[in-house]
């Protein structure tokens, strides 16, 4: 009936997904070191781990691609060492979006593990839990809503991602043309009935994933 491509959204949900499984072990990660230690440059790294919420995309966009261009130190470094491009590639979202991504993955996180009681660490200690043990067995168990929060955030987050996903990426079909991309160049070209359509299948997935976090949230009171 339509002449649909839903290759852009494959494409997304794979961004989505991969950039999610990366950031999770990430945030968890910083979320866990700065949750437990009190140091003098904390604030400094909570400000840069939340800059991404208050920058437009385009600035994100436009230092990264600065960043990780091939003329760049790191970008000069990966591609000379790892034969890797950062830029204009599947690689190159990924590396932004986990940026971009990055404080919606780690401040519900941070704020669970803020929230828990001190007492629950010394006493999975005292019963003879080492650091991994509690981490896996007690404090996550405990922070489960939390854990959901960021996942499904981060990851309707990510596909949703349209002006750091441009300047990185552009819009290579098959390799960097997400949905968003996808959406925007058919409003360009006037046709609004793959707009709509693509339009309609965002509204979707984000009301889908929304909605999960709040009921299974719900459930686990």
């Amino acid at each position: 009936m339509f002449d649909i491509d839903f290759s852009p959204f494959y494409l997304s949900l794979k961004l989505s997904l991969v950039s999610s499984a990366i950031l999770f072990f990430v945030a968890l990660a910083l979320a866990y070191a700065m949750s437990r230690r009190d140091f003098w440059g904390k604030p400094v790294i909570e400000a840069v781990i939340s800059l991404p919420l208050v920058l437009p995309p385009s600035v994100l966009g436009f230092y990264l691609l600065i960043f990780l261009s091939p003329y760049s130190p790191i970008g000069k470094f990966f591609e000379s060492v790892f034969d890797v491009r950062l830029v204009f590639n599947f690689t190159g979202l990924v590396v932004a979006s986990c940026i971009y991504s990055l404080p919606f993955m780690f401040q519900p996180i941070y704020a669970g593990l803020n929230s828990l009681s001190k007492s629950l660490f010394e006493a999975s200690y005292s019963l003879g839990k080492g650091k991994f043990e509690t981490l896996f067995r007690v404090i996550l168990p405990n922070i489960k809503p939390s854990l959901l929060t960021a996942i499904v955030v981060s990851f309707a987050h990510t596909m949703g991602e349209f002006g750091v996903v441009l300047m990185i990426g552009g819009s290579v079909a098959g390799e960097t043309k997400v949905a968003s991309i996808a959406i925007f160049e058919a409003v360009e070209m006037l046709d609004y009935t793959k707009a709509h359509v693509y339009a309609a299948l965002m509204l979707a997935i984000s009301f889908g994933v929304l909605f999960l976090v709040y009921f299974f949230n719900t459930k686990s009171k």
